[in-house]
C-alpha cells in the first residue's frame, strides 16, 4: 500500500492541478469583457475542437508506460509520436486557418454567432498544444515506468506557473480578448511542460531505459499498433464527447448560460475526478509486480469512497458557493446554475477510480478491444441522453449535459467490469502461485529504481 501510495500521490497531484487550470482560467475571464461570450468561446468551441484533434496522442501516456521497457521499445514509440504530433498539428492549422471552420463551428456545432469569431481566434493561438502534448506524455510514460512519478507532478507546477503569469499579465493589461488571454495561457503552459519533461527525463534514458533488458520478445511496429490502436479509438470517442455536449447545449434551452457555465463546473467535476483518473497508469505500473493485486484492490475501494466523501462534502457546504460565486466569478444567475449540476454529478469521481481500475487490468492483459468498446457504449449513452434532452426542450441544457456523463459513465464502468473480469482472474493465479504470496506486505518490498 505504501509503494502505491507513493506512485499515486504525485500523479493525483499533476492531475488535480491540471484540473486547477480550467477553473483559474474561468476565473479570469470572467473578470475580463463579455466574460459569457469568451467563456462560451472557450469551452464551447477552442477547447472542445482542441481535445478532438489530440485524441490520437491522448493514450501515449498509457502506451508508454506499458510498453517502454527497453531502448529498442522507446525509439519505436518515439517515431510513432513525432509523426502523429506533425500530422495532428498540421490537422489544427488547416481546420483553425480554412472555411472548414465555419462547417464545422458553424453547421455541424451550431454555436451562437456572438462566439464563432472570438473562437476562431483562440484555435489558431492553441496550435502548439497537440504537439506538446504528445512529447509530454509520451516522455511522462517511461518516468512513471521508471520510478520517478513526482517528476511529473513537477512538470505541472511548471505548467501553472506559466499559465498563471499569462493569466495574470492579461488580466492587468485588461483590453485583450478573454479568449486570446485563456488560449494563449494554455499553449504556452503546455510547451513549457513538454521543455521540461525533456530535461527531466534524459538521465533516466541515459542510465535506466538504454542499460534495460525486456523480458520477452522485443517491441515491433505491428504489436504496438496492435495494442494502440483500440486505445486511439477509446480517446477519440471518448473526447467526441465534449462537442457533442457543445452542440447539445446550443440547441437546447438557456444555451449561452449553459455553455458559459459549462467549463466552470466541467473544470471543477475534472479537479475531483482527477484523484481517480492518475490511478489508471499506477494499476498499469504496479501490477507487473508480484502479489499486488490484493493491495491495488484495497487501494481502489479505499479511493472511491474518499473521493466520493470528498465531492459530497464539496456540494453540500459553502464551498460550492464560494467557488462558484467568488473564486470564479460567475454571476448569481450562472452560480446557481453551477451549484445544481455539481448536485447531479456526486458521483463521477468514484466512477472515475473504479473506470482506472478495471481499464488498468484490461491494458496489463495487453488486450485493449474492451477499453475502446466501453467507450463505444459510453458515447452512443451520452449521446441518447444529449438527444432526449434537445427533442424534450424542458430542461436548461446544463442539466441534461451532466445527467448524460452520469449515465454514460454508469454504463461504461459497466462494461470495464465485465471485460476486466478474465484479466483480474489471470492476475489472482499469477499471484497466489507467487512465492511471496503468504508474506505479510509483498507489494511494500518493491522499490523502483532511481536514476543517477
Amino acid at each position: 500500500m505504501r509503494t502505491i501510495l507513493r506512485t499515486w500521490w504525485p500523479l493525483a497531484a499533476s492531475w488535480v492541478l491540471m484540473g486547477a487550470e480550467l477553473p483559474a482560467l474561468s476565473a479570469v475571464l470572467a473578470r475580463l469583457p463579455a466574460p459569457e461570450v469568451h467563456l462560451a468561446a472557450y469551452g464551447g468551441v477552442v477547447y472542445s475542437l482542441a481535445l478532438i484533434i489530440e485524441a490520437p496522442i491522448i493514450m501515449l501516456l498509457a502506451a508508454s508506460t506499458a510498453l517502454s521497457k527497453d531502448w529498442r521499445a522507446y525509439v519505436k514509440i518515439r517515431r510513432v509520436m513525432m509523426v502523429a504530433g506533425a500530422g495532428l498539428t498540421a490537422l489544427h492549422l488547416v481546420l483553425a486557418c480554412s472555411p472548414l471552420y465555419y462547417v464545422v463551428v458553424k453547421q455541424v456545432l451550431g454555436v451562437p454567432a456572438e462566439i464563432v469569431e472570438p473562437a476562431r481566434l483562440g484555435l489558431v493561438i492553441m496550435t502548439p498544444w497537440t504537439w506538446s502534448i504528445a512529447y509530454r506524455r509520451f516522455n511522462q510514460g517511461v518516468l512513471i515506468r521508471f520510478g520517478h512519478a513526482r517528476v511529473v507532478g513537477l512538470g505541472t507546477v511548471v505548467r501553472l506557473t506559466v499559465d498563471g503569469m499569462v493569466l495574470a499579465a492579461g488580466y492587468l493589461a485588461g483590453t485583450i480578448p478573454g479568449v486570446a488571454v485563456g488560449s494563449g495561457a494554455v499553449a504556452a503552459g503546455v510547451v513549457s511542460e513538454a521543455l521540461y519533461t525533456g530535461l527531466r527525463v534524459k538521465p533516466v534514458l541515459r542510465y535506466q531505459l538504454r542499460p534495460a533488458v525486456a523480458n520477452g520478445p522485443p517491441l515491433t511496429y505491428r504489436a504496438f499498433f496492435a495494442f494502440y490502436i483500440p486505445l486511439v479509438l477509446t480517446a477519440f470517442l471518448s473526447l467526441v464527447a465534449q462537442p457533442t455536449i457543445s452542440a447539445a447545449l446550443s440547441r437546447m434551452p438557456g444555451a449561452l448560460p449553459s455553455l458559459a457555465t459549462w467549463p466552470v463546473l466541467s473544470g471543477l467535476i475534472f479537479v475531483l475526478r482527477g484523484l481517480g483518473i492518475a490511478y489508471n497508469e499506477v494499476v498499469v505500473a504496479l501490477l507487473d509486480e508480484p502479489v499486488a493485486s490484493r493491495a491495488l484492490a484495497r487501494f481502489t475501494i479505499a479511493l472511491a469512497t474518499l473521493t466520493a466523501l470528498t465531492m459530497a462534502v464539496v456540494a453540500g457546504t459553502p464551498l460550492a458557493g464560494f467557488w462558484f460565486g467568488v473564486v470564479s466569478a460567475l454571476p448569481a444567475r450562472l452560480a446557481e446554475l453551477a451549484q445544481v449540476g455539481l448536485w447531479l454529478a456526486l458521483s463521477l469521481p468514484s466512477l472515475s477510480v473504479l473506470q482506472s481500475w478495471y481499464q488498468g487490468l484490461i491494458l496489463h492483459s495487453r488486450h485493449t478491444r474492451g477499453v475502446s468498446e466501453a467507450v463505444v457504449i459510453y458515447l452512443l449513452s451520452m449521446s441518447g441522453v444529449l438527444f432526449a434532452g434537445v427533442a424534450w426542450g424542458g430542461m436548461p441544457g446544463l442539466y441534461v449535459a451532466v445527467a448524460a456523463m452520469v449515465l454514460s459513465s454508469l454504463a461504461q464502468v459497466g462494461w470495464l467490469w465485465y471485460r476486466s473480469r478474465p484479466a483480474w482472474q489471470v492476475v489472482r493465479a499469477r499471484d497466489a502461485a507467487s512465492p511471496l504470496s503468504g508474506s505479510p506486505s509483498p507489494v511494500a518490498s518493491f522499490d523502483p529504481p532511481r536514476a543517477s
